[in-house]
């Protein structure tokens, strides 16, 4: 399968980045979505995408108090538009060598580095590197919604795997890692509750 190239990289840190892609590229990132950036040397870093945002610039700003905006003028502010869409990433681990890790990577990602969409198979090849390590990465996230990103995150893996025993272990790791959080299990649960 090849690989889908979402957008390049902005900024970065070890926990996490922010990539950016023309409105041409959005139907490819989901929130939720796996991407990796591959760095060269066998060496790649995993993330979640937690938000994805588009800014304002001085032509949106007027057009949106315009009366009569034509489909021809918010086709080409679409179409060519310079601001990029963001993506915000969470990242949840990496691969050197062909090994997944669920543990931050040595180093991060570097501007301008392409973004890719994880295929089907990246998916299950890092959800099943490992016992769910990667959710504590996810559970600690600060600006993250938590109980969303999860949701999307295992309705995406369950459809990858097409196995609902990988869904309902993870469900349970939660759950056992949650025990002592009784608001966020709720509310990640209460998220869950809407997909599964």
């Amino acid at each position: 399968m090849q690989s889908i190239e979402i957008g390049r990289l902005l900024r970065s840190g070890t926990t996490g980045f922010v990539a950016g892609c023309s409105v041409s590229q959005l139907d490819a990132p989901v929130f939720g979505g796996l991407v990796r950036a591959p760095l060269g040397n066998g060496y790649q870093v995993y993330g979640l995408i937690y938000d994805i945002h588009i800014d304002d610039d001085g032509l949106v700003r007027q057009l949106v108090t315009s009366d009569n905006v034509s489909a021809e003028v918010i086709a080409d502010n679409r179409e060519r538009r310079i601001v990029p869409v963001e993506m915000s990433v969470l990242t949840v681990g990496y691969e050197q060598d062909g090994q997944v890790s669920h543990l931050l990577p040595p180093r991060p990602p570097l501007s301008l580095d392409v973004i890719y969409k994880c295929s089907d198979n990246d998916l299950i090849r890092f959800t099943s590197a490992g016992r769910f390590g990667y959710f504590r990465h996810i559970l600690r996230a600060q600006d993250a919604p938590i109980g969303e990103m999860l949701a999307a995150h295992i309705l995406q893996v369950s459809e990858a795997q097409k196995d609902a025993q990988w869904r309902d272990a993870a469900i349970q790791e939660l759950i056992t890692l949650l025990r002592d959080d009784y608001p966020m299990l709720m509310s990640v649960l209460g998220a869950l509750g809407e997909v599964v």
